[in-house]
């Protein structure tokens, strides 16, 4: 009998012994794992992005007026050229053939009426003295004011003619450099309907230009003067800086999407920018440097009411309410998770400026939850609510 008791007396030691260690083990699996975020000083803004064609910020198309046989070319693509420069010049054997024969005709002309000039003045002089009808001193003077009308006429063909004579020389109406050469010796080009463009000239591939295409639904916070950077593939390690100098009205459909044209003004002095790259832009339509920041987790962090430690309760938390341009936060003070009302500015996707209410370095609560392995992470004896470093999720 006394053995028995024995043995149920050590049965029921090792029941209590496993118990303990089974509560003590579920106590320590159910302390919790703070994650924190020290108040910091950096940078927020709220960007814009868009891809775009770099182009130069004036170019002009040089074309020609009269139709012909290209007979010479003077440049070249990438040459610097200069206003007045010879760039091009037609065949003019036609144009040439054209202003003598109209010369021809002028000179015939002259001669009549020189002929009409005397004739007239001696039927004058007639008429004068009765000599003759009216009748034949009106045809004097019409065939007279006539033969005047003519020789007026073809010299004003005779000035279109030369006209035409000189349009054969094409010359460069600016300083600048040549992007394109859309022809070459031989090439007729016929300016009948339009005219065909022989160049392409760029007045100055130092300062360029970015033609962003921004959605509408964020061209709202585009305006002049705004900071961009944008980034080309011919130069993926370089960041480039720029201007927003106009936003035009005219809108761009395509499958169904409005974007309008944005343009960047930007310095090329290394000329490492050409004409036609694309560019990946960032437009900073809102900024704010070295303010107090937190990140944008920290607002959506709402703790148990069992992880809520006194003298604060969830409930009289909860009864804080943030006015206008506040938000609510938990921060971790000592060994306690506070509530804490801040006022707060600028926000993007990431951060959120903090204008008052916190203080640089104070720890702002992201995260808060049990763990299996927090009485080890933490070590005997720590408290469940000291912070650990931060983990990635």
């Amino acid at each position: 009998m006394k053995t028995k008791t024995k043995i149920f007396i050590a049965i029921g030691v090792v029941a209590i012994i496993f118990l303990v260690i089974w509560l003590v083990r579920g106590s320590k699996k159910e302390q919790s794992l703070i994650t924190t975020v020290p108040v910091e000083k950096g940078d927020v803004a709220t960007i814009v992005t868009s891809t775009g064609t770099i182009q130069p910020v004036d170019t002009v198309a040089v074309g020609t007026q009269v139709s012909g046989i290209i007979q010479s070319i003077y440049t070249d693509f990438n040459a610097t050229v200069k206003e007045g420069q010879l760039l091009a010049e037609l065949d003019p054997t036609l144009m040439q053939a054209s202003v003598n024969q109209i010369k021809a005709n002028l000179a015939q002309a002259t001669s009549t009426l020189n002929y009409q000039t005397a004739n007239y003045k001696r039927q004058k002089e007639l008429f004068d003295v009765g000599a003759i009808s009216k009748a034949n001193y009106d045809l004097a003077l019409n065939s007279y004011e006539t033969a005047v009308a003519n020789v007026n006429s073809i010299k004003a063909q005779l000035s279109s003619a030369q006209q035409n004579l000189a349009f054969t020389k094409i010359y460069s109406p600016i300083n600048g450099v040549v992007l394109n050469r859309n022809v070459s010796v031989g090439q007729t080009v016929a300016a009948s309907f339009n005219t065909p463009t022989l160049f392409s000239l760029a007045k100055d591939i130092t300062k360029m230009q970015v033609q962003a295409m921004v959605d509408e639904a964020d061209i709202g916070e585009i305006a002049a003067g705004e900071r961009v950077t944008f980034t080309v593939d011919a130069y993926v390690d370089q960041l480039f800086e720029g201007t927003v100098s106009e936003v035009r009205l005219q809108p761009t459909t395509s499958s169904n999407v409005v974007t309008y044209t944005t343009i960047v003004n930007t310095s090329n002095d290394d000329m490492k920018l050409k004409p036609g790259m694309t560019a990946t832009v960032t437009i900073f339509t809102k900024e704010a440097k070295n303010i107090l920041v937190v990140p944008n987790t920290a607002f959506k962090f709402v703790p148990d009411a069992t992880q809520v430690t006194p003298p604060y309760t969830l409930q009289s938390a909860q009864s804080m309410k943030p006015g206008q341009g506040e938000a609510f936060l938990w921060v971790l003070q000592g060994r306690q998770i506070a509530p804490r009302i801040v006022k707060i500015g600028m926000s993007n996707n990431t951060s959120t400026e903090i204008k008052s209410g916190l203080n640089e370095n104070e720890q702002v609560i992201t995260a808060l939850e049990k763990s299996k392995e927090a009485a080890t992470a933490q070590g005997e004896g720590a408290s469940p609510f000291m912070p650990t470093p931060p983990r990635r999720r």
